[in-house]
């Protein structure tokens, strides 16, 4: 069995220190294949933002680590470097390419990046990049295919319509037509597991809240998500989204799912169970 484990929307240099500290832990206790960091992990692009995160990245080794940059992760108010270096600081800091790529025995992790520099706050994925991605998705010879990237393709709230990325109709239907089993994605801190794409190839998709910000959206609290991937005797996921207690100072598990492939494609049971 196969698992990573899903955070995203850090915000280095808001981040709650003692939330930080329990991430740090339950991760390295739960010692996933793989952590997946979708995006949005400084506040402000700042170089002591990424400083902080780098440091906490590798405060998880030996854990490896796919990251995706967020549009907290440009520039804002530095025009200059926004537009002559927008991901200079993310790549010196986190990651030395925009489109990483993890395979493992049963899966494989294609990291895409949403983000663009003329549209602020929103993503785009254009059609060339949709088309790309596709193709290396149908490539894999994994059991497992998974997308990263921080802009959602699918809400389950009529207010975050506008946060989907541009292209998010078309990145659905050809990546699940490729194969693509399960979508991961942030940018609107808000913890949700649906399936989304054309009905006749559906995806698991996967929304993961701040992981460790003071940002909360309203009532939510900090988490992050577990999935483990069983491809023996059929293919199963079984995801956990996992809350900070604030009295815990801890993680804990707080909703179970399960997806599982049929002939008709992927089933994701109807609802969370404790």
């Amino acid at each position: 069995m196969t698992s990573i484990a899903h955070i995203s929307d850090t915000h280095f240099g808001t981040e709650d220190a003692p939330v930080c500290e329990a991430l740090r832990r339950a991760l390295l206790h739960a010692a996933p294949d793989l952590v997946v960091l979708s995006g949005d992990i400084t506040q402000r692009a700042r170089r002591a933002q990424f400083r902080a995160a780098r440091a906490f990245l590798d405060s998880l080794a030996p854990l490896p680590v796919l990251a995706l940059p967020g549009n907290h992760d440009l520039p804002l108010f530095d025009l200059f470097t926004r537009f002559t270096g927008p991901y200079r600081r993310y790549l010196r800091h986190v990651c030395p390419t925009l489109a990483p790529l993890w395979q493992g025995q049963a899966l494989a992790v294609v990291g895409v990046n949403s983000t663009r520099v003329l549209r602020h706050k929103h993503g785009a994925l254009p059609a060339a990049l949709v088309r790309q991605v596709a193709q290396q998705i149908a490539e894999l010879p994994q059991a497992f295919k998974v997308v990263a990237l921080h802009h959602p393709l699918a809400v389950i709230e009529a207010g975050d319509a506008r946060n989907r990325a541009r292209g998010a109709d078309d990145a659905l239907a050809e990546w699940t037509g490729a194969g693509a089993d399960l979508i991961l994605g942030g940018h609107i801190h808000l913890p949700y597991c649906i399936l989304a794409g054309p009905a006749s190839r559906q995806a698991v998709l996967l929304q993961a809240g701040t992981a460790m910000s003071t940002r909360r959206r309203g009532g939510q609290a900090n988490s992050f998500n577990l999935v483990n991937f069983d491809a023996g005797g059929g293919r199963r996921m079984t995801i956990e989204q996992r809350d900070y207690n604030a009295h815990a100072r801890a993680f804990a598990c707080v909703s179970v799912r399960q997806a599982v492939f049929s002939a008709a494609g992927w089933v994701l049971d109807p609802g969370p169970r404790p």
